[in-house]
Order: structure tokens, then C-alpha cells, then sequence
């Protein structure tokens, strides 16, 4: 499905860079068929001499070009690049956002101008881990996105980790979860290597033990189909050490804590979704 189609990324940054990588070595698109427009020419020099895709240089010639449309730039530009490339885009194209907080109604509103023209606008939240082909995206569709479009979108982002679908109302939610996660468990990371150290071990045999302790036990979580409880009750034996350490965790309120922080993320993503909003229209 994908190989005769020409994917173009406006913006060429970490995001961007990682889903060409992935296109690029699962052979989902052919290197020739992907087109980036971006403004720094360090940038492009870099992206060409790794991957061998092809640079344009304008955003209208890119829309022109190409059939999938990645929209791979800050909120805050969005809108000058949506009015930069709207003449040159048709209903044929998919238009994919990773614009973090710009609704699918604004980017369908502002390609619109004057005409009546209908967009496939699909908006997306992937995280950080895509950066090593370990990330998961959340993917959201707008009412005119085919069957067929949504399963090109879910094949892009294949390329760099897991997708699943969510409705656009959803994705703080997903800012807040897996978005701002990895966050979350890098300081939890942090922590454990710090506790072995304090605990007498090296540096870096705590921070190899941790990072592989996380590591193994999400791919445990994964592939077993277990609920975490379940795996969790594994590890924990009568007046065992797993148990005290498990009763300080939970006298220490890592539930709530872990909870309340993917709440407040959650509604900050709405506020800046807001603000946002605010600066595009």
C-alpha cells in the first residue's frame, strides 16, 4: 500500500528523523519516495547524507509532490504553514499533524479557506521512545479519513513502536499517560540506581541492574497478557523482602503520586491546548 505513495515531512526535527528512520529501515517507504521541507540546512544536509531522501525547498512544492503530508512543526507555526501549502492540497492528500494541542477542526478550517473542499486530517501523539523504535501513538481521525487512510497513518507510525486508536477528545489523556510518561519513569530509573548506590553497589552495575530490571519487566508485562497485579504477586513471597519493600511504596503513596501526575499533565495538555488554540486562530 505504501510503496508507491510519497510521504513529505514539513519540519525536520527529532520526531520527524525518527519516523524516517523507521520508514527507511523497515522498508515501508523507499528512501526516494520521502521528501522533507526544513528550514535549517544543517538539518537537511544531515537528514539526506543518512536516510538518501530527498529534500524540497518549499512547503508548496512538497504539497505539490507529495500524497501523505506530515505536519511536523510547533503549534505556533502551524497555522502560516497550513495557509502556505492550502492551494496545493487536495482532498486526494492525508494530512497527519503531530502539532501537540491543534484540533483536527482548526487544521481542516484553515486548509479550507474559502473553498469547500474536504480534508483527510488525522492528528496524532506519539512519545519520545519512537526515537528507538519503542514508541506507542495514539492516533485520531477526522470524518472524512477513509478506512484505507487510517491504515496508512497506523502503518507510519508502525515503524516506530505501537498505535492505537483514540477518539481527538482523548489525546490530553494520552499527553498525559504516555506522552509525559517516559518522564515519569526516568526519574523512577533514576531513583532505583540511586537507592542501589546508597545501598553500596557501584554506579553503573545500578544503573545497568535498573535499566534492565524496567526493561524486562514491561517486555514481561507485554508478552505475558498477565494483568501487572497478577506479575506483581509473582515476585511477592509471605514475609519476603518484595513485600516490605512493596508496603514502603505504598506508605510512601507512589499510586496517588503516579495517578496525580498524569492527572495535572492531563489538564495541562487542555490548557495548552488552549492557549494554542488561542494563537492559531
Amino acid at each position: 500500500m505504501l510503496k508507491n505513495k510519497k510521504l513529505g515531512f514539513i519540519g525536520g526535527g527529532n520526531m520527524a528523523e525518527a519516523l524516517i528512520k523507521g520508514l527507511v529501515s523497515t522498508s515501508f517507504f523507499d528512501s526516494k519516495n520521502i521528501f522533507v521541507s526544513e528550514p535549517s540546512k544543517s538539518k537537511c544536509s544531515t537528514l539526506q547524507k543518512k536516510y538518501k531522501i530527498k529534500i524540497i525547498g518549499d512547503n508548496r512544492e512538497l504539497g505539490k509532490k507529495c500524497d501523505i503530508i506530515m505536519l511536523a512543526v510547533k503549534p505556533q507555526i502551524l497555522k502560516e504553514v497550513l495557509c502556505d501549502i492550502r492551494s496545493v492540497v487536495g482532498s486526494d492528500k492525508l494530512v497527519i499533524s503531530v502539532a501537540a494541542g491543534v484540533p483536527i477542526f482548526i487544521i481542516d478550517s484553515v486548509l479550507r479557506g474559502e473553498s469547500k473542499k474536504k480534508f483527510s486530517v488525522v492528528r496524532t501523539m506519539p512519545n519520545t521512545p519512537s526515537l528507538v523504535q519503542e514508541g506507542v501513538t495514539a492516533i485520531s481521525a477526522g470524518k472524512y479519513v477513509s478506512k484505507a487512510d487510517l491504515k496508512i497513518a497506523h502503518q507510519i507510525f508502525e515503524a516506530v513502536g505501537l498505535t492505537v486508536n483514540v477518539e481527538e477528545k482523548q489525546l490530553d489523556a494520552v499527553t498525559g499517560l504516555s506522552g509525559s510518561g517516559p518522564a515519569y519513569i526516568f526519574m523512577l530509573i533514576e531513583s532505583l540506581s540511586d537507592a542501589g548506590v546508597k545501598m553500596g553497589l557501584s554506579r553503573e552495575v545500578a544503573n545497568t541492574l535498573t535499566i534492565q530490571t524496567v526493561l524486562g519487566s514491561a517486555k514481561l508485562a507485554r508478552e505475558s497478557g498477565k494483568h501487572p497485579g497478577e506479575l506483581k504477586d509473582m515476585v511477592t513471597s509471605p514475609a519476603g523482602t518484595t513485600i516490605t519493600g512493596l508496603h514502603a511504596l505504598e506508605e510512601g503513596g507512589l499510586r496517588t503520586t503516579l495517578m496525580n501526575a498524569v492527572e495535572d499533565a492531563t489538564l495541562r495538555s487542555r490548557d495548552l491546548g488552549e492557549i494554542a488554540l488561542n494563537e492559531i486562530d
